[in-house]
């Protein structure tokens, strides 16, 4: 199944904020699919029912414009199409976003050197992961 089988059909990536880091998604798809671009394994394997029976996938938002003393909103992410400019300020602990556990570029470098230390270490005969599609950026 390629890409093109998950998303529906998008002209261009639409910025979102997702607990304080700023992301790029497809436009017109459905924000559990959002977060599926963002991090295919996590998402993928996940609990989820993708219909809105089970609420694993809850989270919490603030619309564009939307007013810093009014209570944050809760939708099903597999039921809420994707805004430009959309915050989300909490998810349900069943949404699992390894996208989100990157370090951030200020980190990058530090980061980096400790994967490259990492790397070093493990015997070449060891069990390295596999990198998730999504990680190619």
């Amino acid at each position: 199944m390629d890409d093109s089988d998950l998303y529906e059909p998008f002209d261009r990536l639409i910025t979102i904020d997702v607990l304080g880091r700023r992301v790029e998604v497809p436009e017109n798809n459905r924000l559990l699919r959002c977060f599926q671009f963002l991090s295919m394994r996590s998402i993928s394997r996940g609990d989820f029912c993708w219909n809105g029976d089970c609420s694993n996938c809850q989270f919490w938002y603030r619309e564009p414009g939307q007013e810093a003393e009014c209570p944050d909103k809760t939708a099903l992410s597999c039921r809420f199409r994707v805004c430009e400019d959309l915050t989300i300020t909490r998810l349900n602990p069943s949404v699992r976003l390894d996208a989100l556990d990157e370090p951030r570029p200020a980190d990058g470098l530090r980061a980096a050197r400790g994967r490259d230390e990492a790397r070093e270490q493990t015997p070449p005969h060891a069990a390295r992961p596999i990198a998730d599609s999504d990680d190619a950026s």
